[in-house]
């Protein structure tokens, strides 16, 4: 057991010889042990360096250590569900060394990533799609391949999962799926009695038996069905296994995630069975690190360990004068949420397993009758707050931007159409730094802004998160309000709530020849390059319904309109603006200034920020660069080469 996270690299001679999976299965059995030990110390160093999600990956490093060592990888395909529970594979797959990099700009990411392994069979940010990725494979190889796919974390929860398992029993491929259930929620039955239960239910004797039994009793009419049933009810006593043997999988376990020798005893009996098989193994997130054992939610995740000062620091300004810190939008969001639950009882507050995440601890605790966690299911969160607002109440769905991606069609059809009264609030719109494009809200702009009957809000600091959020509540329909993840610029916050009207913007700096339209929260930058160029800047706040009249007084008295958004510049608020120009016939150049029309790897937020130009000098530049073209008569719609 380890209580703290070291600081210099630990001596690890046995994971040091292990470039690849091929060298981990050469080792005896006897010795997985202490390679087991020798991983878990090393991936808590790892984390150290480069901060990042560990207890999750804490959990599996036995199950990651006996899968490689049973299958032949990267021939067996391998799939993780929940990139999270990677960081073990990734260091026994040949990127050990690399390990400090993760999470970094040009370095390792901090999910299962195609492009970076061949180890890698899918990529992975989101939850539940490992066993459809997994049958996929199955279905698409050849018969001696062998495809396992690992789900955990919760993962489970979620209706694609089982309409994966649903399918795959339809099949009838050969495939293992491995729930790791890090809940602890039947820990009383991992012991001696169910880890030889499932021993003997993985074994060849005991499949073979139940095969021949089958074809025994199935000439005897009613036989086999009172024996079937009678082998369900046993097995049922003991292992929480009938919902899946009724959709197809012969059910094995619960067995002790954390003995090396009972996983490599069991996967090895299941490699060679047919049909699908589900392996249940028990496991405690944050296994081997006392800290995280004791707060698995806490310590989900690290931040990089800071070198240790040789002298002592002075305080910072902020520090002397007491200054708090800036309170992050997901803290926002969540006063807000208590604060307006105050004020009207018809507010119910749901979210998709990210009541943590989403800032809403307090509210459950305040709220419990009116707070609705239903786990990694975005798209029923989505219709659930359709039928509430059917009979009057008041939803308010806190969802992470890609997570909604995930509901669309709910939003669509179940939302949308119907112009029910649903307040969406978005949280990690735009990058999201380290966590890289997987979770980096990049599109909701797009795919919400052609929706009938929304309003969409993009607040471009705290105090305006605040404000947008009780305006979208109160607005009768369809609205959302999206901010980023992390803290705002600092303004002070109004504790009295104030209804903005919808689609109305702000001239927050009066200039000349070039107008910024900003949308959201890069109003700092923009603001800071206008500065420079004598610009004016508009905060719009609302990107639908769209303050035309600002447009349009502000299309009369500039050349050069220039939108900045963190969203995709495709059909994104820029679009909008130039749609609503095109149609009212106003010829005036516009400069759209947003995420292009790639993939933004991960890395700190505002190096990426600066990487494609939307960093104050980048904005700049690329208006000078387009009042250059405008001076020769020669441009086009496009940014600058960034």
């Amino acid at each position: 057991m380890f209580n703290e996270i070291p600081r210099t690299r630990p001596q690890t001679p046995l994971l040091d010889a292990i470039d690849e999976p091929a060298q981990l299965r050469a080792l005896e059995e006897r010795q997985l042990p202490e390679l087991a030990s020798q991983l878990r110390e090393y991936l808590l160093y790892c984390v150290g360096q480069s901060g990042g999600h560990f207890g999750a990956g804490l959990g599996v490093v036995e199950l990651t250590i006996a899968l490689h060592y049973i299958y032949n990888t990267p021939e067996d395909r391998l799939v993780w569900d929940v990139g999270h529970q990677t960081y073990p594979h990734k260091i026994l797959t040949g990127r050990r060394e690399q390990m400090p990099t993760m999470r970094q700009q040009g370095g390792l990411s901090g999910f299962p990533k195609r492009s970076e392994s061949p180890y890698d069979t899918f990529g992975v940010g989101h939850s539940s799609t490992s066993i459809s990725a997994a049958l996929g494979m199955a279905l698409g190889s050849p018969d001696e391949r062998r495809v396992v796919a690992v789900i955990g974390d919760g993962a489970m929860t979620a209706g694609m999962a089982f309409e994966a398992l649903n399918h795959a029993a339809h099949t009838g491929k050969d495939m293992v799926v491995v729930l790791n259930d890090n809940r602890m929620s039947i820990s009383k039955n991992v012991g001696g009695l169910a880890t030889y239960f499932a021993k003997i239910l993985a074994s060849k004797t005991y499949l073979s038996m139940r095969e021949g039994s089958r074809k025994l009793l199935s000439a005897i009419p009613k036989a086999w069905q009172l024996a079937r049933r009678t082998e369900e009810h046993v097995k049922g006593m003991i292992t929480p296994g009938t919902l899946f043997e009724e959709l197809g999988f012969n059910y094995v376990g619960p067995i002790d995630g954390h003995n090396v020798h009972d996983l490599v005893h069991t996967l090895r009996n299941l490699r060679n069975q047919r049909g699908p098989q589900l392996l249940h193994i028990v496991t405690t997130k944050g296994k081997g690190f006392g800290p995280a054992e004791e707060d698995p939610v806490g310590y989900h995740a690290l931040n990089k360990l800071e070198p240790e000062p040789k002298v002592q620091v002075a305080l910072s300004p902020q520090e002397k004068s007491g200054e708090k810190k800036k309170p992050k939008y997901q803290a926002i969001f969540g006063q807000w949420l208590c604060d307006t639950a105050e004020q009207d009882d018809k507010l119910i507050a749901i979210t998709p397993a990210m009541c943590e995440g989403s800032g809403m601890v307090e509210f459950a605790e305040r709220f419990p009758e009116r707070f609705h966690d239903v786990a990694i299911a975005e798209q029923h969160a989505v219709t659930l707050a359709a039928g509430l607002a059917c009979e009057g109440q008041k939803p308010v769905v806190a969802i992470y931007s890609t997570f909604l991606q995930r509901g669309y069609d709910q939003l669509v059809h179940d939302v949308a159409i119907q112009d029910l009264d649903v307040t969406f609030a978005i949280d990690r719109a735009g990058l999201v730094g380290e966590d890289g494009p997987t979770h980096a809200g990049s599109f909701d702009l797009t795919y919400m802004r052609c929706l009938p009957n929304m309003v969409i809000a993009a607040p471009s600091d705290e105090n305006e998160c605040r404000q947008l959020l009780y305006t979208a509540y109160q607005h009768n329909g369809p609205a959302a309000v999206r901010y980023p993840r992390g803290t705002g610029p600092g303004v002070e916050i109004e504790q009295q709530m104030r209804e903005l009207p919808v689609g109305k913007g702000r001239v927050l700096r009066e200039g000349s020849d070039v107008a910024i339209l900003n949308f959201g929260t890069l109003l700092a930058p923009a603001l800071e390059a206008a500065e420079q160029l004598g610009a004016s800047v508009a905060d719009m706040r609302w990107v639908k319904p769209l303050d035309e009249a600002l447009i349009d007084e502000l299309a009369a008295n500039h050349r050069l309109l220039v939108t900045v958004e963190e969203n995709t510049i495709a059909g994104g608020a820029g679009s909008a603006v130039m749609e609503y120009l095109n149609a009212s016939g106003t010829p005036v150049p516009m400069l759209q200034l947003g995420l292009p029309d790639r993939t933004i790897e991960h890395g700190k937020h505002k190096d990426l920020l600066a990487a494609i130009g939307l960093d104050a000098s980048g904005i700049e530049e690329q208006i000078r660069h387009r009042l250059q073209l405008l001076e020769r008569g020669d441009y086009n719609n496009q940014a600058a080469a960034f």
